[in-house]
């Protein structure tokens, strides 16, 4: 099998559009109209398809990524839970592991916390650390870190398994396990 360039020449193009390439400049031949507008919209039509084709891929992820835990981390930290929730994908399948339940669907796991955290004394103040952000795909990363809660009668604190996914809206949590460490007495 013999590898073939699928990509034309500038000379190519040139000469497609009625162009001719002499000491540098490119001077342009006399076509009919109808032949102009073909060249034209085909022309169109590949640039479109390379374009769409392209992937839509955020500059650096990780520093994407890490903008999404901040930004849950200041929601909570103003008593926002919706705002927070803006981390978690909104779909049906948003998993979320803690206390030995799993819970499914943004729905759900944002009225665990609603219940759970119902006033800004239960919220306290959030705060993560030891975020680690492994790439598993160009869509996929994973994340382990740190969560620690200071209120009033109690620090409860933490580790924390995300899984995020690139969509549309942006980098998004589809699955988080979240676990507490025993109270310190």
């Amino acid at each position: 099998m013999m590898p073939v360039n699928v990509f034309p020449s500038t000379g190519t193009i040139l000469q497609c559009l009625g162009c001719r390439w002499q000491e540098g400049l490119a001077y342009r031949r006399s076509r009919s109209l109808q032949t102009r507008l073909t060249l034209s919209i085909t022309y169109c039509i590949v640039v479109a398809t390379f374009v769409r084709a392209a992937p839509e891929q955020s500059p650096n992820p990780l520093v994407e990524i890490q903008s999404v835990l901040r930004g849950q981390q200041d929601a909570w930290n103003r008593g926002d839970i919706d705002g927070f929730m803006n981390g978690y994908s909104r779909w049906q399948s948003t998993v979320f592991v803690s206390e030995d339940e799993v819970r499914r669907g943004w729905e759900t796991v944002r009225e665990r916390y609603r219940v759970k955290y119902s006033d800004r004394a239960k919220m306290g103040t959030l705060s993560f650390s030891e975020s680690e952000v492994t790439m598993l795909s160009p869509d996929t990363a994973v994340v382990l870190g740190r969560w620690h809660l200071k209120r009033a009668n109690d620090e409860p604190h933490g580790r924390f398994t995300l899984i995020f996914k690139h969509l549309p809206e942006g980098w998004r949590i589809v699955h988080d396990h979240t676990s507490a460490a025993p109270p310190t007495k």
